[in-house]
């Protein structure tokens, strides 16, 4: 029970729920979800550790960078609470689309392989 009510406090805060929403698309860096939510790098990587405690986030490193994406376990479970609480409207939210509109664009800058970054710091 410990576990369960852990992970829906988890859930229970908008940005998380951002980046989850985002990570269910695809594996990201801190620097591409900072540029993506426009929010600062230390608040992104607070939100990460809460996630991968609660066992929903897990991350490798490749290089300088650290990479999330969903836990394998957790990805099945999260995408069948995103379908039935929000379904096809999670693109119909504004926020949501703003988000992976930014994501688009910061990807184009292929902020990964920036010489030099602000944001190349990790969690």
């Amino acid at each position: 029970m410990d576990q369960t009510v852990k992970i829906f406090k988890t859930l229970s805060d908008p940005t998380r729920l951002r980046i989850l929403a985002l990570l269910l698309r695809q594996e990201l860096c801190v620097c591409e979800l900072t540029a993506a939510l426009e929010m600062e790098q230390s608040r992104i990587s607070h939100q990460l550790r809460v996630l991968r405690n609660a066992g929903l986030v897990e991350d490798t490193r490749d290089g300088k960078w650290i990479i999330y994406r969903i836990s394998k376990d957790k990805k099945k479970d999260l995408k069948f609470i995103f379908d039935r609480l929000i379904g096809d409207k999670l693109m119909d939210l504004e926020e949501s689309a703003r988000d992976y509109k930014r994501l688009e664009e910061s990807q184009k800058l292929n902020l990964r392989n920036c010489p030099v970054s602000i944001e190349r710091r990790s969690v």
